[in-house]
């Protein structure tokens, strides 16, 4: 019993501190006294660590207190310089309330009038730099910018110098605007090529090169072709101009400084408007040039026939070149004087021309009902498109919801365009076709009241 308590104790001192140097795989116990003694070593060697743990604390605890001290001596000298700083920040603070009193009071009606001045230095800068007179009055910018930094700073002020070229600069684009120079300048061509050519300002309004109206970019400065210039007796103007040396020229002048002109880039010409219209333009088109080929060859062919028929009638001889010479011929050769017979015969012979007189006519009548509805499909798909369009990007451009209603409108546009036209030549077509048969059943008719007549 005295030894198995022995063994517990060794086992619990075993699992809670057992040195590296004591594993059994390191160096094992033969018997329990051998353990034993291993044991009784463990202990010795823990309170030997033990013991320089201890003293190596107390040195360190000895040393806090010293670091302590030095950091309370640091902290009465951080809030005393605090304070003094506190102190300086306070007379400083008063002595900038007292200078800033001062300049005002040196100041008076000047501050005032330093404000105006930024106001309309900055008006200034904005009007100067958009204008086209810039394109040949380079360098204002950057005078008015060095002008407005020092109105916006505390510690500069204007000079009179600087006022004085401030109004300059007023006066002579109130100057300028009220001339026609003609001077050189660098042009980008509308394929992206610079030139260096002659150009010509009309005021602040327009500025014109041989190739038409010039676009002025006041981010770069720089001078550039419309891509698409206004028709062509605007642009022979500006040839006028630069040619001219006195004496006055007649001139197209956009008054709004580049806004109508520039509504003529985003103006579709006709090609691109036919291109607008998809697929169901093209369709379109195609029709009405069909329809407008055969009523074209249906006006020619009842014009020749009309006037051979017109031919026929001042002769007494049946010609066969002509629906009225068949319709006589076929009375000829019919010898009787039945009227029944003579009548039936003349029927079928003018029901046999009914044909070639109206042919095509009914497809050119189609063509004049079915153009609008093609026109009215194609609208009606491209307001579904445009919807879609709204759907998935809101309301928020109306330049999307515009360009694609006005694409949506092409179509029913082209329809209109091609069943007037179709509508009016079917008219005439078949008016011209109706007089002919008109002629064909007078004549039958004559036929066979004269055959009555003789039989009676």
């Amino acid at each position: 019993m005295k030894h198995f308590h022995l063994l517990i104790l060794i086992g619990i001192l075993l699992a809670t501190q057992t040195p590296p140097a004591l594993t059994q795989e390191d160096n094992p116990a033969r018997d329990l006294d051998e353990l034993l003694k291993m044991v009784q070593e463990g202990r010795t060697g823990d309170e030997d660590s033990h013991r320089q743990r201890e003293f190596e604390f107390q040195a360190t605890r000895d040393r806090q207190q010293q670091m302590l001290d030095d950091a309370r001596r640091q902290l009465r000298e951080a809030e005393t310089r605090s304070e003094q700083l506190e102190s300086t920040y306070i007379e400083n603070d008063l002595l900038i309330v007292d200078t800033i009193d001062q300049l005002d009071r040196r100041l008076g009606s000047m501050k005032e009038l330093f404000g105006v001045l930024q106001q309309v230095a900055g008006d200034a800068k904005g009007l100067l730099e958009n204008s086209v007179t810039s394109a040949q009055l380079k360098g204002r910018g950057d005078f008015l910018q060095e002008l407005n930094g020092k109105l916006a700073s505390d510690s500069t002020l204007p000079t009179i110098e600087d006022i004085e070229q401030l109004w300059f600069l007023l006066q002579q684009e109130m100057t300028e605007t009220g001339k026609v120079v003609k001077f050189p300048a660098r042009v980008i061509a509308a394929d992206g090529k610079e030139m260096r050519e002659d150009v010509v300002r009309v005021g602040g309004f327009n500025i014109v090169s041989r190739a038409g109206y010039l676009q002025f970019t006041p981010e770069t400065g720089n001078l550039s072709e419309l891509s698409r210039q206004p028709r062509g007796r605007y642009t022979g103007t500006a040839v006028a101009l630069l040619d001219a040396v006195e004496g006055y020229v007649t001139f197209g002048v956009d008054p709004t400084r580049g806004q109508i002109l520039s509504t003529y880039i985003d103006r579709p010409t006709l090609r691109e408007r036919i291109v607008q219209g998809g697929v169901v333009g093209y369709v379109i088109i195609g029709l009405g040039i069909i329809g407008l080929l055969l009523a074209l060859e249906r006006m020619i062919s009842l014009s020749m026939i009309s006037s051979r028929v017109n031919a026929q009638l001042k002769s007494a001889t049946p010609d066969t070149n002509n629906p009225l010479g068949r319709v006589l011929k076929t009375a000829h050769e019919l010898d009787t004087n039945d009227v029944e017979t003579l009548e039936l015969k003349l029927g079928e012979a003018v029901f046999r021309e009914i044909p070639r007189l109206t042919r095509s006519l009914l497809f050119i009548r189609i063509i004049s009902v079915v153009s609008p509805l093609l026109g009215l499909l194609g609208t009606v798909t491209g307001m579904i498109v445009t919807f879609q369009a709204i759907t998935l990007f809101g309301t928020g451009d109306p330049k999307l919801m515009a360009g694609g209603i006005s694409t949506a409108l092409i179509t029913t546009v082209l329809g209109l365009t091609v069943a007037i036209p179709i509508l009016l030549l079917h008219t005439l077509v078949s008016g011209r076709s109706k007089r002919i048969l008109h002629i064909l059943q007078e004549q039958s008719a004559g036929i066979v009241a004269s055959r009555s007549g003789q039989g009676s």
